[in-house]
């Protein structure tokens, strides 16, 4: 279709250039053809596929850097799990000489949790410390307990402080410092 477009300017014309393709989504600072645009198109999404590509790359990267650390950590646990117990107990040790240099223990709670252990309680004799003994006492005259009565309880300075060791005609049961410390120890160990 052919035909005359007039138009009024005003300003004069400095510069003229024609053009055979119509599109233009530049507006009025320049026009850009449908290659063009369609090229930039392209390469936005090259652009965004790349960066697709990388940041999957990365969360894989960070996957594996975790299950290592994990891992990393599993074995530094698994080598020295025997030297934490060790370590555990004897803080755990160190804490009761203190304790039991202090006197800050119930004696009478040592001989019932030992009694427990205990398969009978038909002659029962408890060997005891010779000062554990002396407070236990004081304690039984002040509050005497049922569950004691009948036990004889006799003085022994090979039974240390906060210890006791129960005997009757059916065995022997130990309640020892360093004895129990020992069971935890091992139940430390083998714990997961």
């Amino acid at each position: 279709m052919s035909g005359t477009v007039k138009t009024k300017l005003d300003k004069p014309i400095t510069a003229v250039r024609i053009s055979d393709n119509y599109i233009s989504d530049a507006g009025p600072t320049g026009s850009r053809t449908t290659n063009s645009l369609l090229d930039d198109e392209q390469t936005l999404r090259r652009d965004l596929e790349a960066q697709r590509a990388a940041y999957l790359q990365t969360c894989q990267m960070l996957k594996d850097l975790s299950a290592k650390l994990k891992e990393f950590y599993d074995k530094i646990f698994a080598e020295h799990k025997e030297e934490i117990a060790k370590l555990s107990v004897e803080i755990a040790r160190k804490i009761l000489v203190q304790k039991v240099k202090n006197g800050d223990y119930e004696i009478e709670s040592i001989v019932k949790e030992a009694l427990k252990k205990a398969p009978t309680h038909q002659d029962m004799v408890v060997h005891l410390n010779p000062e554990d003994q002396k407070q236990f006492q004081k304690a039984q005259q002040e509050e005497p307990d049922s569950v004691l009565s009948g036990i004889k309880f006799i003085s022994d300075p090979n039974v240390g402080r906060a210890e006791c060791v129960l005997e009757n005609p059916k065995g022997i049961v130990k309640a020892l410092i360093d004895k129990n410390l020992e069971v935890i120890g091992q139940a430390l160990e083998k714990a997961e």
